[in-house]
């Protein structure tokens, strides 16, 4: 072979060996894009940090902030709609896509698919965010999207317009790549979830309802993958929301006739109130960890940790209370072993020297799933124990119902199987929120519904969560866009994968 001269060895056995080499992987470069373009006649999709750096960004910068249920940044929801339709062109032009505004700023799409007896899913996210000012302390502008060490600094990015853009991004991508779903699914992206979602993700459930629509599962933001988070637990762990804490806010009021400085009564309505207020924080609701959905978490990761946990959480049934003692001493673990209780807002008085006729004081509880709002109402009402102390409840809701995670929950064990195929090392397992999300409203349209999106927290970002500083990763919202992605196309399946291989059985 005349070629042979060429290469710099003086085995001619070694140089046909090369050469046979190369021209097999030629060949097998061609094919592959050969069958690229006879597959699909589409244009290819730019990398995805190409897309990152102009279009997420972007998202950041516009200030969707929700103050309140009745003040919204609308100019900005309305730039924010102009971006989607800007930064999304296929989504927003293809046949296959149904797109509609829901109660003017809220977004539901709905992609069908080709098997139309399989029963469609939904994505969910939402769009504002709470607000956020520069002189909290940011380390950059919080509505700059500014670029520190590979990290986008911004108002939003992890709760929730990574979420958002992710989900659109991927799905661009598979229309792109001329990608038809057997299994239809709907995105709703709701415009005031952060004031409770009673405008958006509630008139997204009522057009649904009209329509008939029944969901196989829902997925909301909620959980995250904790890398380093969960103190003696070995490897990064991915929690599945399947549940929220209930949540109550409760006013406590005291009413007395105003009086002069001068001459005070032996107990004035501020003294009776914070009285009050202080009986609720020494005595906190029961300890009840084990008796929610809390329970499988620990049981899940129980094989990640090392003698004596392992020992502990493996055997719960009778390790419950002893645990449920050590989680209660901090306040992040502390929420899952009860009911929490925190006294938000103490109103009173209007001048120096008058006693003032009324006191008043708002307490927020998050309530356990083994408790009911009215069990925790009574408890604070015998908790107080006195009747000058006018308990009233301003809002507040029941648990959510527990989703199935076991090996037949079809959207729990998909979710799992996304999670495993791109980070085999994780260990996936149930969890609960406590805080609310908008899937809340959509109960009555399927029993399964899964809080999480692959958010990468270290120690201290939980922090960051309507805190300062919040931020994510170039590289991490990457692999949201391929989650999203992939958990399209798993979710094409008609039966359940085997179990993953790392399941951790008892």
């Amino acid at each position: 072979c005349q070629a042979s001269r060429w290469l710099p060895f003086n085995n001619p056995q070694l140089n046909h060996f090369i050469i046979t080499l190369l021209l097999l992987f030629t060949v097998a470069s061609l094919r592959t894009l050969s069958l690229d373009g006879a597959d699909r006649n589409v244009e290819k999709q730019p990398p995805l940090i190409d897309l990152f750096l102009f279009i997420h960004p972007e998202a950041i910068r516009i200030p969707t902030v929700s103050f309140s249920e009745t003040e919204i940044n609308t100019t900005a929801l309305l730039e924010f709609d102009r971006l989607l339709r800007k930064a999304f062109p296929t989504v927003f032009s293809s046949s296959l896509v149904h797109h509609e505004l829901v109660a003017k700023y809220s977004h539901l799409f709905w992609v069908p698919g080709s098997q139309p007896d399989l029963m469609p899913y939904l994505l969910l996210a939402h769009i504002d965010v709470v607000p956020a000012s520069e002189s909290d302390g940011w380390d950059a502008p919080p509505f700059s999207a500014q670029e520190i060490d590979d990290f986008i600094y911004g108002r939003g990015t992890i709760d929730d317009k990574s979420p958002v853009m992710g989900i659109l991004q991927a799905l661009e991508y598979l229309l792109i790549k001329g990608y038809v779903p057997r299994r239809g699914f709907y995105i709703g992206l709701g415009h005031d979830e952060e004031v409770s979602g009673f405008k958006g993700a509630m008139s997204i459930v009522r057009v649904l309802k009209q329509r008939g629509v029944k969901l196989s599962f829902v997925m909301d933001e909620g959980l995250a993958i904790l890398d380093g988070v969960i103190s003696g637990l070995e490897g990064p762990a991915a929690l599945i929301g399947i549940s929220e804490k209930g949540q109550a806010t409760v006013k406590l009021s005291v009413a007395m006739l105003p009086g002069h400085s001068s001459m005070p009564p032996r107990e004035t309505s501020i003294g009776i109130l914070a009285a009050a207020v202080k009986r609720l924080e020494e005595n906190p609701m029961p300890r009840l960890f084990g008796q929610g959905p809390e329970r499988g978490t620990f049981e899940h990761l129980a094989h990640k940790f090392k003698l004596p946990m392992k020992l502990i959480m493996s055997n719960l049934w009778l390790f419950s209370p002893l645990l449920g003692r050590v989680l209660e001493r901090k306040p992040d673990t502390n929420a899952f072993v009860r009911t929490t209780t925190a006294v938000t807002m103490f109103n009173a008085g209007v001048k120096v020297n008058v006693i003032p006729s009324l006191a008043e004081a708002y307490v927020n509880l998050r309530i356990h799933s083994a408790q009911s709002l009215q069990e925790v109402l009574d408890l604070i009402q015998l908790t107080v124990g006195d009747q000058r102390v006018k308990m009233e409840l301003v809002d507040g809701f029941d648990p959510l119902p527990v989703s199935s995670s076991d090996e037949k929950s079809f959207g729990f064990q998909i979710i799992k199987k996304t999670v495993l195929d791109m980070f085999p090392t994780v260990t996936v397992a149930p969890g609960i929120c406590i805080g609310n999300t908008d899937s809340r409203h959509f109960k009555d349209l399927t029993n399964d519904i899964y809080r999480f999106a692959p958010v990468w927290f270290k120690p201290g970002d939980a922090q960051r969560f309507h805190g300062i500083n919040e931020r994510i990763s170039k590289k991490n919202y990457e692999e949201l866009v391929v989650f999203y992605s992939s958990l399209i196309q798993n979710c094409d399946i008609q039966k359940l994968p085997e179990p993953h291989s790392s399941v951790h059985e008892l």
